[in-house]
């Protein structure tokens, strides 16, 4: 398979180094020098994009890959308030997205069973819950988007609870996001469910970037000569 790589800090060479241990071919990489290499004939030959950016340019990216005829892997977090416009564009131009907040294995698993635990939770009105994240100083966007969509698969479960907000409870039907940046962190999420007499808490901790990067190859190969908008969801099917 034929990857266009968007983005080359340490994510970009990460996923570089596990798609060619797969086999697959890196024909183009755009970084902030060579945006206008999303024009090229090298990147339209590629079978998928995958795009690890900021928030600031990735829109931009995604409808650059619309352009192209690029279905896009994109892993980058802070602009999904947008979303639906970007999927509305992605429907107009015939065009492929596969869009998620983590591409972990590791962390779709916790977030299957923190929708589990929630359910759950549901029925014991007595426990309160609130979400500590913490990443690496480069982290730009607060609380992340890991937390964000841990945060509604909790709402989507649990009926105390209408809305997340940040660092502290804005009323109580919201959990609280807390943000910690520290060091090289690559992510710790925990979610902890108290009452007066108890807790229970889960938590991933991520060691390194390879699984993120592994999960992005995985949902490259996925993704590749389809059509449409996809998640992890899709791909993993828990």
């Amino acid at each position: 398979m034929k990857i266009a790589l968007i983005g080359y800090g340490k994510m970009g060479h990460m996923i570089e180094k596990i798609a060619r241990e797969r086999g697959h071919e890196i024909v183009s990489i755009i970084d902030i020098d060579n945006r206008e290499d999303l024009k090229s004939d090298a990147f339209k030959s590629a079978d998928v994009a995958i795009e690890f950016t900021v928030p600031t340019t990735a829109i931009d990216n995604i409808n650059a890959c619309f352009d192209a005829g690029v279905p896009v892997v994109c892993g980058t977090t802070g602009w999904t308030k947008q979303i639906e416009d970007v999927k509305a564009t992605m429907t107009k131009k015939n065009g492929t997205l596969f869009w998620s907040s983590n591409y972990s294995v590791g962390v779709n698993i916790f977030m299957a069973v923190n929708k589990y635990l929630a359910k759950i939770m549901n029925g014991f009105t007595q426990y309160n819950v609130e979400m500590t994240e913490v990443h690496h100083i480069h982290k730009l966007d607060a609380p992340s988007g890991t937390a964000i969509t841990l945060a509604e698969g909790i709402l989507e479960n649990l009926d105390r609870k209408s809305n997340w907000s940040k660092e502290v409870e804005g009323s109580s039907s919201d959990i609280a996001i807390k943000s910690i940046r520290e060091g090289e962190v690559p992510g710790i999420h925990t979610i902890r469910y108290e009452s007066g007499v108890d807790s229970i808490e889960i938590t991933h901790d991520a060691k390194s970037r390879e699984g993120f990067a592994l999960g992005a190859v995985l949902a490259a190969e996925f993704t590749a000569g389809k059509k449409g908008f996809y998640t992890t969801a899709d791909m993993f099917k828990f």
